[in-house]
């Protein structure tokens, strides 16, 4: 599969440009209701998660990553899997990230999501579907699968955090250790492919097997360099938040303490849950 032009060749990204302007107009607006305000510091992560998504997905990191770089394809996965998901979470006020989360699609993959051995399975679904040759390779060939991926994707990074952001509606109480427990086993299972990149002897990517990739690696190379930052990230991230976890006894993101108090936003949920299930299947 021949690439297009130079690795640093200028593409437009005009769909998700316009996606973020709108995003962060729609978070603005938002967060300038008298109910829902935000401070200064929510705002901030907010857009530093905005920022990250742009980077992440438009010239140079999409381009190179779809076409060019298995080595940029994992970068960009380490950004939408690990750090926008839990900016973006963080910079929701209370009372807005209980409004987005109350449709019931919603809070029904969410009662799904929060729990970790569902969430497991979830996130070793996506990161190894989206990583099979059929998928690189219909994002290499059309902008619309190599949008979807991405959003397959940030939807596995808000999947891999949610058991572990307790300032989810409804979110059961996971203790310290069994939310350190959890991130130390999402860094294991998911990233398996990681091993069979730095081994293998030849590229498993048609899109990344021509030569004169990014920095003058050879296919090769850029694959082994892929599984390396792949596997040593992953779990030097979710390590060190297991590590502050469990010897804080805090969540992370800034949430409250572990103390297993039950608060009102969770009381609220049960109780709409409740209900829901009356309307579906009468009471009980």
């Amino acid at each position: 599969m021949k690439p297009p032009g130079h690795p640093l060749d200028w593409h437009l990204h005009l769909g998700w440009y316009l996606a973020i302007v709108a995003l962060l107009w729609l978070y603005l607006w938002a967060v300038r209701q008298p109910d829902q305000q935000a401070t200064a510091r929510q705002q901030v992560l907010f857009s530093g998660g905005l920022a990250l998504v742009l980077a992440g997905v438009t010239w140079p990191a999409g381009d190179l990553a779809a076409h060019w770089s298995l080595m940029v394809l994992v970068l960009q996965r380490l950004l939408l899997m690990l750090a926008v998901p839990p900016l973006l979470i963080a910079g929701l006020p209370d009372s807005l990230l209980v409004r987005l989360t109350r449709p019931a699609p919603v809070d029904g993959v969410l009662r799904v999501a929060t729990k970790p051995i569902p969430a497991i399975a979830i996130v070793t679904v996506i990161s190894v579907g989206t990583l099979t040759s059929g998928a690189v390779n219909a994002a290499a060939r059309t902008v619309t699968a190599q949008v979807a991926l991405e959003l397959v994707v940030l939807v596995g990074g808000f999947v891999l955090w949610a058991p572990v952001l307790s300032r989810l509606p409804g979110a059961p109480r996971i203790s310290a250790l069994g939310r350190g427990g959890y991130l130390i086993v999402q860094s294991i299972v998911p990233s398996f492919l990681s091993i069979v990149w730095i081994f293998a002897r030849h590229s498993l990517y048609a899109p990344y097997a021509h030569r004169g990739t990014l920095l003058g690696m050879s296919p090769v190379l850029d694959q082994q360099v892929a599984g390396f930052i792949a596997k040593l990230s992953t779990i030097f991230v979710l390590w060190t938040v297991a590590y502050v976890i469990m010897n804080r006894g805090q969540v992370f993101a800034g949430s409250d303490d572990d103390d297993g108090t039950l608060i009102w936003s969770d009381v609220e949920r049960e109780i709409e849950r409740a209900e829901r299930r009356e309307r579906h299947h009468g009471p009980r």
